[in-house]
């Protein structure tokens, strides 16, 4: 069991599959919230603090992908796992690149659900601001600034940012990324996931800093 209560929010239109992730959310110790639709699912984020949401992409009233992008346009920084009957790489690409920190396709096992769950509550190492080539990762605010101006990124993106400058000069290899940011064995994770978000986090920060060592890995590099 978990030792604090995080509260999670599923917006799942499948009555069947909700009230089963519900049940397993419970039994692990967690604080489930569900919504059917996207409309009540604004509104319990409107009210509600979630540490997580966990969302389905094609809804009643609305693609869960739009509204992904919605909530990052709007500053939200929540950490946010999709759900889709759909397996094709584009529409993972399409939620990944609106906003969401991973994502997962229909039918799925218990085991690797609460690993992505899991993954996606878990918190970086330290409190110690860390730096490099202007970028200043402050973890316990959780923001990033590039030259001094903020930067947006996804909570995914934040996590690999930080690792890497937590060693930068050195190579970080991707089992080492996949570990740490997703599951503590790097199971049920698609390496390709780990590449759209090293993609993103050079267009944000600069490609130059994050230099690809083919066979093993990245390294941070503070000169470009």
């Amino acid at each position: 069991m978990i030792s604090v209560q995080e509260r999670i929010l599923l917006v799942e239109d499948d009555a069947f599959l909700c009230e089963g992730l519900y049940d397993v959310l419970c039994r692990e110790g967690y604080l489930p919230d569900t919504a059917p639709d996207l409309q009540r699912a604004q509104e319990k984020l409107s009210t509600e603090a979630y540490q997580l949401v966990i969302l389905d992409v094609m809804l009643p009233d609305g693609s869960g992908v739009a509204f992904c992008e919605k909530l990052r346009r709007q500053g939200s920084r929540l950490p946010i796992l999709m759900l889709t009957a759909c397996d094709e790489e584009y529409q993972i690409v399409r939620g990944l690149d609106a906003g969401a920190d991973d994502y997962m396709t229909k039918p799925f096992s218990l085991a690797e659900f609460l690993s992505r769950v899991r993954a996606r509550l878990r918190q970086g190492g330290g409190n110690e601001p860390v730096f490099g080539g202007g970028v200043s990762v402050d973890l316990t605010r959780r923001t990033v600034t590039k030259d001094g101006e903020m930067v947006f990124v996804t909570p995914t993106e934040f996590q690999i940012l930080s690792c890497l400058l937590r060693h930068r000069g050195q190579i970080v290899t991707r089992n080492a990324l996949l570990s740490e940011i997703w599951d503590a064995d790097g199971n049920f994770i698609d390496d390709n996931t780990l590449s759209v978000h090293i993609s993103r986090l050079r267009e944000k920060i600069g490609a130059g800093h994050i230099v690809t060592v083919r066979g093993f890995g990245y390294r941070w590099e503070d000169d470009i």
